[in-house]
This record gives structure tokens, C-alpha cells and sequence, in this order.
């Protein structure tokens, strides 16, 4: 039977879920993800699932949550979306039910049809004790805060002021606004306010970055070596909802991550000519469902597009530093830079 949620308890999210309701309902979201990947030694986390009994051929982001949910006993609840996101999902939720922790289900649905994603929504709020109104009251005030996190986009590819890992790291935490989403304001804020003094950035090859957040921990600052720059990243922007929408059903329909590729394909192509991106990257995790759509996005994205793999965390690997370099090669001829490439830091 489910417990009752009590007020301020953490709920653990396995992705980007309608956070609105679990702070409307007085609870802390908690991302796994980012306990996983900012842990000291993620690797050993992922070992350490592996000695639970997962398999060596699943995904580390998987095993990585499946560790930080065992090493915090005060996640007693977590969020898990069954379906737009990892297809191991559910392996993994009969675990976590194993070992004493409860599983709300919510459900991106696969026919994008409005009636179906609100009928979830409704299901989430009736488990957090959260009326319609009480969602859409904590939405209007998530899009002034989602407001700076996009901001520090602009920032990015507008004014060239903000780093591939900075606007990764703003964007990304808009899963969960680090469980308090008025700090996350404030430091935002002191982020913009300092940014903004800045003397723009001067790499040459400017990049967008598609797919899931990568597992390698210098993937930013090595392209930057290189004289290139992220100034989008894909599935991080659209954790800041950039297409706030009417009400709350709309916004996360308007989400694009958890529906067809065809839906993230137009937002990409829309981004690079404003952005004036050179090249995209399309990072993919070891053993991950996404592989299945790499061809297509080459397909149809306007832009040269290079495929990285990654499996545990760590830093990037050498071959993957010489594709890059060749990639990043390519891009300068095709833009008649003069411009040279620097030596990667290996």
C-alpha cells in the first residue's frame, strides 16, 4: 500500500518530470542523476551496482541510480517516468520495490495526445494531495525562475559570455531547481549579474550538442582547448521548458524529450541558424534505446553532425579525442577560419 507523502520529504525523479506538483505539494525533488554524476567516484557507484547483480551490458546511468538510491535511505519515494525515457525503467523500479521504496509511475504518453498526458498529471496530483489550480499557481512561478535559466542561455550564443558547461549545468538542474527552486533563483541571478562583466569568448567553431547529458566529466572544457564551444545543448534546454505553453498539460507536451525524434529534430534544425552553429555532436550511452535513431538525425539535421559514444564515467577517451579533433578540422575548412585548432590536453 502507499504510504502517505509527508510534507517536505524528498522524492527522487529518475528524469524530467512535471515538478510543479511534487513543490506544490510541499515535497524537495531530487534528481538522481546529478547526485549520481557529481558523486566523487561515480565510477565506483556504478561498480557497485554491478556487484548488486546488474549486468555489465546496461546503461551506467541506470546502474549510477540504481547505487545513489541504495547509499540514501532518505529517498523513500521516487518518480519514475515508465515511458518517454529508459526502456530499463521498469527492470529496474521491481528492485527499488524490493528494497523498500515506493514507485509513483508517470507516464509521458506516446500519442502526444493532450487528454492522455493530462489524465497523468491529474494521477500525480491526486498522489501528491495537489489540485489543478494548486499545479498551475507553482508553474507561474517556476516560468519566472525558468525565465533566468534561459537567460543564461542567450548568453550563451547571443553575447558568447557563457561556457558549453555552464549552460549545461544551469539548464540541467531546471529538473529539479537543486530541491529549492528560490535558491536556484538567487544563484542564478549572481551567475547573470557576474557573466554579464565578462569579456566574450573567442573560440572560432561553435557547436550544438544533441542527445542525453554526457558521462564524460571534461567533454566541455576540452572542447573549449580546441577553440570550439557548445552554445546549445539540446535535451538541457528543454528541461528549462522553453515552450512554457497555455497551462501545465501544454507545457510538457510542448517538451520534446520524452516523444518521437521527429519533434526534436525540428526544435535542433530551428536552433542552428540562430545560433549560428557550425557542427552538432549527438552523444549516445552505451546500451541505450536512443542508438536506434542516430541515422535519422543525421538524416535530417541541417548541420555536419559527428556520433560519440560514451559508457562509464570518466574522462574522455583518447580515440574519441582524435574523432573529435578531425571533426573539429573539418569544421574550420568548411568555414575558411584561419583560426588553428589548439593541442588537446591528454
Amino acid at each position: 500500500m502507499s504510504g502517505r507523502i509527508k510534507k517536505l520529504e524528498k522524492i527522487g525523479i529518475t528524469t524530467t518530470v512535471p515538478v510543479e506538483v511534487i513543490l506544490a505539494g510541499g515535497c524537495v525533488p531530487v534528481d538522481i542523476n546529478n547526485i549520481f554524476i557529481t558523486n566523487p567516484d561515480p565510477s565506483r557507484l556504478v561498480s557497485q551496482a554491478e556487484e548488486e547483480g546488474l549486468p555489465r551490458n546496461l546503461c551506467s546511468w541506470v546502474k549510477g541510480i540504481y547505487a545513489v538510491l541504495c547509499q540514501n535511505p532518505d529517498i523513500k519515494t521516487v518518480v519514475a517516468v515508465t515511458q518517454g525515457d529508459c526502456t530499463n525503467t521498469l527492470s529496474m523500479l521491481d528492485l527499488l520495490k524490493n528494497r523498500g521504496v515506493e514507485v509513483i509511475p508517470f507516464a509521458y504518453p506516446y500519442s502526444r495526445k493532450r487528454e492522455e498526458l493530462d489524465r497523468e498529471i491529474r494521477l500525480l496530483e491526486a498522489r501528491f494531495g495537489v489540485s489543478r489550480q494548486k499545479t498551475e499557481e507553482m508553474k507561474k512561478k517556476l516560468d519566472l525562475i525558468r525565465e533566468k535559466a534561459l537567460r543564461i542561455d542567450e548568453m550563451s550564443y547571443k553575447e558568447n559570455l557563457v561556457t558549453g558547461f555552464e549552460n549545461h549545468l544551469y539548464l540541467i538542474s531546471c529538473s529539479d531547481f537543486m530541491g529549492n527552486p528560490h535558491e536556484y533563483g538567487r544563484q542564478a541571478d549572481e551567475f547573470i549579474a557576474s557573466a554579464s562583466k565578462r569579456e566574450p569568448l573567442k573560440q572560432k567553431i561553435r557547436l550544438g550538442y544533441c542527445g542525453v547529458p554526457a558521462i564524460f566529466s571534461d567533454l566541455y572544457n576540452y572542447l573549449e582547448e580546441m577553440n570550439a564551444r557548445v552554445v546549445y545543448n539540446e535535451m538541457q534546454r528543454q528541461f528549462a521548458m522553453p515552450d512554457k505553453g497555455e497551462d501545465i498539460v501544454s507545457q510538457y507536451l510542448n517538451y520534446t524529450y520524452p516523444y518521437s525524434y521527429i519533434h526534436r529534430v525540428a526544435d535542433i534544425n530551428r536552433e542552428i541558424p540562430k545560433r549560428e552553429i557550425h557542427g552538432i555532436i549527438h552523444y549516445m550511452q552505451s546500451f541505450c534505446h536512443h542508438q536506434i535513431h542516430d541515422r535519422q538525425l543525421k538524416q535530417s539535421l541541417q548541420s555536419p553532425v559527428i556520433t560519440l559514444e560514451g559508457d562509464r564515467p570518466g574522462k574522455v577517451q583518447e580515440r574519441l579525442r582524435i574523432r573529435m579533433e578531425s571533426f573539429l578540422e573539418t569544421l574550420q575548412f568548411r568555414q575558411g577560419t584561419k583560426a588553428k585548432l589548439s593541442s588537446p590536453s591528454l
